[in-house]
């Protein structure tokens, strides 16, 4: 039986490939919550005391160098959780976790987590993969930032976003992409409306909607596909 809708609410991919007894088991320590555009989980340095399972909402794992310099290294949205260190007996954050899209997520207790997960059950290997899953797409986004143009990676990011959101029109101001992307505001405008005038997107105040996704998924770099297979595989 799919868990993918409970009660008519959208859960989680990870949560909803475990086996029903293990979700019924799990249940009674999650609580859904929601998350708003901007808010930061954790802080590098933070003590993770709470791990979320994105429902329809993503969170960005960013490196931040400073207070204004930060580059996103990883986005956790429908397919995983973000809090992953405390399931490798880390539990301290090393990256800024911040909410990407606005939606919802179910919030579980750090400790919580770890104790089902040393039942070496269901959710310890879905976890094993998923962390594969995320380091895949680590290291595919640490050659895109440094080999593909600005136009392809922010092509490859819209997509990623649409998937995790499952809509193609979202809030997105240009001083948030341009902290995702590590390029200054200028590159992002350029890029962003080359790919206005192809007509793939449309881009005003603040709002993306994505218009030609075929085409945009061809304009995009190949570091797309690789992340989106390694995500699908891994929850069949």
């Amino acid at each position: 039986m799919s868990l993918l809708h409970v009660r008519g609410e959208t859960v989680n991919r990870l949560l909803a490939t475990l086996p029903k007894t293990d979700y019924e088991r799990l249940l009674p320590g999650l609580k859904r919550i929601p998350l708003i555009f901007g808010d930061v989980l954790y802080e590098p340095g933070d003590i993770i005391e709470h791990v979320y399972f994105p429902n329809d909402s993503i969170v960005s794992l960013l490196s931040a160098l400073s207070e204004r310099s930060t580059l996103e290294v990883g986005m956790v949205g429908n397919e995983g959780m973000a809090g992953l260190p405390i399931f490798m007996g880390v539990n301290v954050s090393r990256t800024r976790a911040l909410v990407q899209g606005a939606g919802s997520a179910m919030r579980m207790k750090s400790a919580t987590v770890r104790h089902e997960a040393n039942r070496l059950g269901a959710l310890h290997s879905l976890l094993h993969r998923y962390t594969h899953s995320l380091l895949t797409q680590v290291s595919q986004s640490v050659a895109c930032n440094h080999f593909h143009s600005v136009d392809a990676r922010l092509a490859r990011w819209l997509l990623m976003t649409s998937d995790r959101l499952g809509v193609d029109n979202f809030r997105l101001t240009q001083d948030f992409m341009s902290n995702m992307l590590g390029v200054r505001r200028e590159g992002v405008n350029k890029a962003a409306g080359m790919l206005q005038t192809r007509q793939l997107i449309r881009y005003s105040r603040g709002m993306i909607t994505i218009l030609d996704r075929p085409h945009l998924e061809a304009h995009c770099c190949e570091c797309y596909r690789i992340v989106r297979a390694e995500s699908d595989e891994y929850l069949n």
